[in-house]
């Protein structure tokens, strides 16, 4: 079944730039790609509740109809995002996402 609003799913993700650059990942290996990787951290498959407003608007709206298993990229606008300006160091950025659902329940 796929994923629909209150549903708690753990998602492995990759976060990119339009240029490549990665900023974040829950998957060590990706993580090491980039100068972001911190050796302490536990990399896993994120968990959120759809619909809570957790995650950025276009993260959820990504994984909404995805089933456990599927991959794919999405790409999130800056109004999607973090806004088009703002504090937020990736504010007025085009985000790029590999998303993989590894669970759901709800």
């Amino acid at each position: 079944m796929a994923v629909e609003e209150g549903d708690v799913v753990e998602v492995d993700y990759t976060g990119k730039l339009k240029d490549g650059t990665i900023f974040d990942s829950s998957i060590e290996e990706k993580a090491k790609e980039s100068e972001f990787y911190d050796e302490s951290r536990d990399y896993e498959p994120f968990s959120f509740t759809v619909g809570e407003g957790e995650v950025i608007p276009g993260f959820e709206e990504g994984v909404k109809g995805m089933e456990v298993g599927e991959k794919k990229e999405i790409e999130i606008p800056p109004e999607r995002a973090y806004g088009e300006e703002g504090d937020h160091p990736l504010a007025g950025k085009t985000l790029i996402f590999e998303l993989e659902v590894k669970n759901k329940s709800g």
